[in-house]
């Protein structure tokens, strides 16, 4: 593997075309792929030809193929490249400005309730049911389902006193 890596400037020079975000992971693939190769016993250098000229040739084909692998795939093909992308969308993308106002509106009602009141709201919407969460903290699953109806209302009231 080190004999592979030392040759690193061939493989750059030959990546040369590929885009600079891009052209890291196809370097790692070229090393990837020539190791697996020479693991594999695929690569036989004429016994005639200096050592490093024949890996350096070699190297460069693996390279050379990496590059055109990289090329035709259907990412590149359809990536475009747009320094305003949201721009051109013709409609409106995500939630809209009075969403976004109303949810932070809500988040600040949230932060505002006593601390028993926002855990038992957040609890809700985690994946475990409301019985899990009792089971958790050791209580009855009737209270817990009564302390999130007083946290909701507590909430509602905030929202109230918000909105004012």
């Amino acid at each position: 593997m080190e004999a592979l890596l030392a040759e690193r400037g061939i493989v750059r020079a030959t990546l040369a075309g590929i885009p600079k975000r891009d052209r890291a992971d196809v370097e790692q693939a070229v090393f990837i792929g020539a190791w697996n190769a020479v693991r594999r016993g695929l690569y036989r250098p004429d016994p005639r030809a200096e050592p490093r000229a024949a890996l350096r040739a070699w190297l460069r084909g693996v390279a050379w193929r990496q590059a055109a692998k990289y090329l035709g795939s259907a990412y590149v093909r359809r990536f475009i490249l747009d320094p305003q992308p949201l721009g051109r969308l013709r409609g409106i993308v995500g939630p809209s400005l009075d969403a976004q106002v109303e949810a932070r509106d809500l988040l600040r009602a949230i932060e505002r309730l006593e601390p028993r009141h926002r855990e038992i709201l957040l609890a809700v919407d985690t994946p475990e049911t409301l019985s899990a969460y009792a089971a958790q903290r050791g209580m009855n699953p009737f209270t817990a389902a009564s302390r999130l109806r007083i946290a909701r209302a507590m909430l509602a009231l905030r929202i109230q006193r918000w909105r004012r």
